[in-house]
């Protein structure tokens, strides 16, 4: 057997040892900043659709949180994302769930249409596309919400949200980087 003259004999074969990477304050930040929202989040949605339903709620919020604290300053994290892409995907969601009867081509209806209005807004923000999945396969709490399903509890968690990541780094200025995306000259 021929061996490659450059074979590392010469250095001691290490086998791929556990990884722990130190873990600074800083990773903790974000965790805690989403737990305080999510809370809130869930304690608002629980009042208005119940704790069973709110579930569902806080799933797209959940994503939400994972964006507003771990990558603030990214764009699908702007105020104008988050609370567009919630509060027009919810419209969206109701709209499909209200005139398309077959549940299946409602939820797919949702999905796209909720897509399609926030890109034309030019606010992409990918869990608004659970909430407008919500809004058809959330059960008889939300489909009784009807049109105000968009108001209490979306357009008010979108809100509790934003509010709340706002307060959470004010110490860093970090949050808005910018409320929307700068207009582009032509």
């Amino acid at each position: 057997m021929q061996g490659n003259s450059t074979t590392s004999s010469a250095r001691p074969s290490r086998a791929p040892a556990l990884i722990r990477p130190a873990i600074r304050v800083e990773t903790y930040i974000p965790g805690i900043g989403g737990a305080i929202a999510i809370g809130c989040v869930l304690w608002v949605s629980g009042r208005f659709v119940g704790l069973d339903q709110a579930s569902l709620l806080v799933a797209s919020m959940g994503a939400s949180a994972v964006l507003l604290f771990a990558i603030p300053d990214g764009p699908l994290s702007r105020p104008w994302s988050v609370f567009g892409g919630h509060v027009l995907s919810a419209l969206v969601g109701v709209g499909c769930a209200t005139l398309i009867a077959s549940d299946a081509v409602a939820a797919a209806a949702a999905v796209g249409i909720a897509i399609l209005v926030m890109g034309v807004c030019k606010c992409i923000h990918p869990p608004g596309g659970a909430t407008a999945l919500s809004a058809v396969i959330g059960g008889s709490s939300i489909h009784s919400l009807g049109i105000h399903y968009v108001f209490m509890p979306v357009m008010l968690n979108a809100v509790i949200m934003l509010c709340v990541a706002w307060v959470f780094h004010l110490p860093t200025s970090r949050y808005p980087l910018r409320l929307a995306r700068p207009a582009v000259r032509e």
